[in-house]
């Protein structure tokens, strides 16, 4: 079993040019690792299952199961509007402020934007990021619809602060890494640099791999968005992490795998739990989550009905992406018999190839859609005003891809360094095509 597995990730990793991955297994009970390739192209040291890479997006489910922990403790209600434990939240909408609850950061319906926001010059803790929220647009009323919100969970963050009277890092500790048995799981950078761990990489025009500066997505010590997106950890632990959500007897985490908003048409899952994305593929019910910093990619997959999981982290962007994909389908077939198949495109059609050409916006980022008369393609980047104005590197731009159109306003990447994300296009009440979903996040027309 290891040895189909190492051969698979060696070959996989060569062919989109990764440095360095580590794959994880839970089958039956049993953990079975494969580390391949090094830490870093400049100062290379064999990867291990100890190695520590950035889990980015990964921590909202550490965040979410810590608050849970408090619903238990009585500390917390789901129901309870935010405002109760961080009274002097001030966003853009002062109607939504009042009105958006916990469970509504939790499954991303709170209607903020995905709210990445840069760090504070001269405070770089959690409360003055989420005083600066205030900067940030709303997409949706709260409850109305899904919009993936790092922006919410960096705001539980502030829940979790406030109601245990500790920093955000030690309360998660305390109420999820050591119960958990987490030895190796941190989001301190001086933790991290006594250890071995991995370099984030991104390629050059030319292909040439470079270091990813900053580490993390953030200049060091900036904790902001630690609750969103701060954790590290080995592959090693995070097997750990999927074996506690497997065998916890706590009912409320439990809870935490059951449906609470839909998801339309989004490779990411049919629905969100309270953190998790909810997939069944092929019968079989999933629950999981992703992450991507800075050069570094990382997903975790559980069927907890199966007593199976599979964990893939890869230090090189953009194809660490697909390579964490591939390693998931691959475990899939191979040790639960479970083949996930791509959705079949339309012909190509100019009419509605023209309905959905143009720019699309978040906060943050920007999608242009374009087609050349016989292919409609997809481009994604930072907003070049929010690049300019930020005070730290950021991850290049994805180069636009080929995407098939599929029925309903459907769509499916079909290459690309986000090869198979799905998304649809939305419309308004007169036809017109006015937004696009990507990832969970909306992105919505601006030309």
């Amino acid at each position: 079993m290891q040895e189909k597995l190492a051969e698979f990730v060696a070959a996989k990793a060569a062919e989109l040019g990764i440095p360095g991955v580590a794959v994880g297994l839970l089958v039956d009970g049993e953990a079975i690792t494969v580390a391949h390739g090094v830490t870093s192209t400049a100062n290379p040291a064999p990867v291990d299952d100890g190695t520590l890479f950035h889990l980015a997006s990964v921590t909202k489910s550490f965040t979410g199961t810590a608050l849970m922990r408090l619903v238990g403790q009585g500390k917390v209600e789901l129901a309870a509007p935010v405002r109760r434990y961080v009274p002097d939240l001030v966003l853009s909408d002062e109607e939504a402020a009042e009105r958006i609850t916990v469970l509504h950061l939790l499954n991303h319906t709170s209607g903020l934007d995905w709210g990445v926001i840069d760090g504070d010059e001269d405070d770089l803790g959690l409360a003055r990021h989420v005083a600066r929220m205030a900067e940030l647009p709303m997409i949706a009323p709260p409850g109305t619809r899904a919009s993936y919100s790092q922006s919410g969970y960096n705001l539980l963050g502030r829940v979790i602060e406030n109601v245990t009277g500790l920093p955000f890092e030690r309360a998660v500790s305390e109420l999820v890494l050591e119960p958990a048995g987490l030895s190796n799981t941190f989001f301190d950078l001086d933790e991290v640099i006594v250890r071995k761990f991995a370099v984030g990489h991104n390629a050059d025009e030319d292909g040439t791999m470079r270091a990813a500066q900053p580490w993390k997505a953030w200049r060091a010590g900036a904790r902001g968005n630690n609750p969103g997106g701060g954790i590290v950890s080995s592959v090693s632990d995070v097997l750990r992490w999927a074996r506690f959500h497997i065998e916890t007897e706590d009912q409320l985490v439990l809870g935490m795998r059951e449906k609470t908003v839909e998801l339309r048409a989004s490779t990411l899952g049919d629905g969100f739990g309270i953190s998790w994305f909810l997939r069944e593929i092929d019968g079989v019910r999933t629950i999981g989550h992703g992450g991507s910093g800075n050069g570094q990619f990382a997903e975790l997959l559980i069927a907890p009905e199966r007593n199976f999981a599979v964990v893939a982290l890869a230090n090189a962007g953009p194809d660490g992406y697909n390579f964490n994909q591939a390693v998931v389908r691959w475990a899939l077939e191979n040790h639960l018999g479970v083949v996930e198949r791509e959705p079949e495109p339309l012909p190509y059609d100019e009419e509605r190839a023209q309905e959905i050409v143009g720019r699309y916006e978040n906060d943050a980022m920007r999608i242009d859609v374009a087609t050349d008369g016989s292919t409609v393609t997809l481009g994604v980047g930072i907003r070049p005003e929010i690049r300019a104005g930020s005070e730290t590197e950021m991850p290049p731009d994805y180069a636009p891809a080929p995407i098939g159109l599929l029925p309903d306003d459907e769509y499916v990447m079909l290459g690309g360094g986000m090869q198979s994300q799905r998304g649809y296009f939305s419309r308004d009440a007169d036809g017109a095509v006015t937004g696009v979903d990507l990832a969970g996040r909306l992105f919505s027309r601006s030309c």
